[in-house]
């Protein structure tokens, strides 16, 4: 299928091109590529705070420790998603000289820019599979959660490529996604459950694509279960529909692009 395809036929200069753009970000700071390791724990150390001491909340199954794993599942893959879309969503009008380049074509761009953000999920991913080691919550489900992470960046590439498409035309969806990415977080349920969601609230939740990605992450790799078929079946499909309809979208708008940068 043409986007699979593309992105083997590229991977080498996907793979150098993104390396590098990483170390080119985080060259001027003092910390480097540290700040990868500190990004994620000050996100969780704030949740923590906020949900144990100052809402108080407590599970009858969970302890204190495991609540702020359950914390850490949630809130690495929405970091990796909110990162995807900050680079992201500019990346065609940011790199307008590669329009017409026929070495580096331009609908890598964007799935460079949803590589690059996961730089933050891949440290956030080892932290944490060190915690659950630590806290005895790896089980044989456990490895799953990579084949939740390929659904991902499925459909971060997919959405990514049709954002970055519309801002060519559209400035202001930079803007717009930047407000929808902090409502995201709040709507998403990364430091609550669903069965703590009001009964009447809950068909709200079925709209937001990271809950079936985020109560995914949680099922396997901190309640060492399988996530229910209502969240299997969207998970994938969304995935796959939306990273081969953003390609064909992507496409379609670039003939178009050295019209508007």
């Amino acid at each position: 299928m043409p986007p699979f395809s593309t992105l083997w036929r590229h991977r080498a200069m996907l793979y150098q091109t993104t390396i590098n753009e990483i170390k080119t970000r985080h060259a001027g700071s003092v910390l480097g590529l540290f700040w990868l390791v500190i990004y994620p724990l000050l996100f969780l150390g704030t949740y923590a705070i906020v949900y144990l001491y100052i809402f108080k909340v407590r599970f009858p199954t969970l302890g204190a420790n495991d609540y702020v794993a359950l914390i850490f599942c949630g809130l690495i893959p929405f970091l990796g998603f909110s990162e995807a879309l900050s680079y992201g969503v500019s990346s065609v009008v940011a790199s307008a000289n590669l329009i017409k380049n026929t070495l580096f074509p331009i609908e890598l761009v964007p799935v460079k820019a949803v590589l690059v953000g996961q730089a933050t999920q891949v440290v956030g991913m080892i932290l944490l599979v060190i915690a659950l080691i630590f806290l005895g919550k790896l089980s044989i489900l456990s490895p799953l959660f990579l084949l939740v992470w390929i659904c991902q960046i499925l459909f971060s590439i997919g959405l990514i490529w049709i954002l970055s498409s519309l801002n060519v035309y559209i400035r202001d969806i930079q803007n717009i996604v930047a407000v929808l990415t902090l409502i995201l977080m709040m709507l998403s349920p990364i430091a609550y459950t669903e069965a703590m969601v009001p009964a009447a609230m809950r068909p709200f939740l079925a709209i937001n694509p990271l809950y079936y990605i985020i109560i995914s992450y949680q099922s396997v790799l901190m309640l060492n279960t399988l996530p229910a078929t209502r969240i299997l079946i969207p998970l994938f499909s969304m995935s796959v529909l939306t990273f081969i309809g953003g390609f064909w979208f992507f496409n379609r708008m670039k003939k178009v692009f050295s019209d508007y940068v």
